[in-house]
């Protein structure tokens, strides 16, 4: 009698994948997305900042805000905004934590009379530099001394460390990340120094501390400007030039031109105190950025490479230094070339 073949034997057999071509089909499958991951973590740009989209002037955006909306009113400011706690406070204006319909905002008000014009001079740089290097103007009041401006919760850059030692900024805090802060940095010098209201210096910058609390942190580990009560115009066509303030300066920070020439025999006189141009914030600029780069693992690499444009910043003489254009095309250079780097030399080991 003839038996029939099982269902199971029918047809031509299936060959089954060798162990190692599987194995090697799932190393290539690794390789890949890790390829992936490293293009994304060492090439791709920072995502842009909460609130920098544009608005017409006089009008703001916030957050998850579909429209963009008018600067609040006195009358708005008083009725919808919600003082909640004082987070600082500086020689010309208090800053609260505040509501604004569900969001939190920084409410600042004026602390003397006596420097109200700094005050004011404040707001009107804030509204004629509203960029994304600049914090978000959200309204104002003449009438009650106070203005609102968008609330970054990592607070100013003097916390850098503190911030980047918590655990959950663990993976953020690499010399990529810190190099890219000195691009933003430099950044904000470069469009302070070609804003549309002119070429603006940083004269709240005597000292290291006083120069960091100028910026905030956002929440995506980038950087705006924030103080911006002392920002005074240099105009070469009226020969125009500044003095950041009436008292005498001291100490290596600040630029050579920004101290008394004339010996310790005679007193210092504000009016015999010569004027300068923008290039005291060039002089700074390798000690910000020195600050900003820390000492992680890398660090060192950066300021190799960033040598020779920090010699240059530091010429006696103001008008041998480089521009903070010629800075920033210098950061991004090193940034890009470093970045390739070390992609290629993870890819090799690979």
């Amino acid at each position: 009698m003839d038996r029939k073949a099982p269902d199971g034997g029918r047809g031509p057999p299936r060959s089954a994948v060798p162990p190692a071509v599987g194995l090697l089909l799932s190393m290539a499958l690794m390789n890949a997305l890790l390829y992936l991951c490293l293009d994304w973590f060492f090439i791709a740009p920072a995502p842009s900042a909460p609130g920098s989209t544009h608005c017409p002037h006089g009008h703001f955006r916030l957050g998850p805000m579909e429209n963009c909306s008018p600067w609040l009113s006195c009358e708005e400011l008083r009725t919808e905004v919600r003082q909640l706690k004082r987070v600082g406070e500086g020689a010309v204006k208090r800053v609260f934590l505040a509501e604004w319909k569900e969001r939190k905002v920084a409410l600042s008000r004026l602390t003397s009379l006596e420097v109200k014009d700094d005050f004011w001079h404040g707001l009107q740089m804030l509204q004629g530099l509203q960029s994304k290097h600049v914090v978000t103007l959200l309204g104002y009041c003449e009438d009650d001394n106070t203005l609102l401006t968008e609330y970054h919760p990592l607070g100013s850059l003097s916390n850098l460390e503190a911030t980047l030692n918590l655990s959950k900024y663990q993976t953020v805090n690499t010399w990529q990340r810190r190099l890219q802060l000195a691009v933003d940095y430099v950044s904000i010098i470069d469009y302070l120094h070609h804003s549309p209201l002119g070429t603006r210096v940083m004269c709240d910058s005597s000292d290291l501390p006083k120069t960091l609390s100028q910026y905030l942190l956002t929440s995506n580990f980038s950087l705006v400007v924030n103080d911006l009560d002392a920002l005074p115009l240099v105009n070469r066509s009226s020969r125009t030039f500044v003095k950041c303030g009436h008292r005498e300066l001291h100490g290596d920070f600040v630029a050579p031109e920004q101290l008394w020439p004339y010996g310790e025999d005679t007193p210092f006189d504000d009016d015999l105190m010569p004027s300068y141009d923008e290039k005291i914030d060039i002089w700074k600029i390798p000690d910000v950025s020195s600050f900003l780069l820390g000492h992680v693992e890398g660090s060192d690499m950066v300021r190799f490479h960033l040598f020779d444009i920090h010699k240059a910043c530091k010429s006696q003489t103001p008008a041998e230094r480089p521009t903070a254009q010629d800075i920033l095309d210098t950061y991004k250079k090193v940034l890009n070339l470093l970045r390739d780097t070390v992609v290629s030399q993870t890819r090799e080991m690979l």
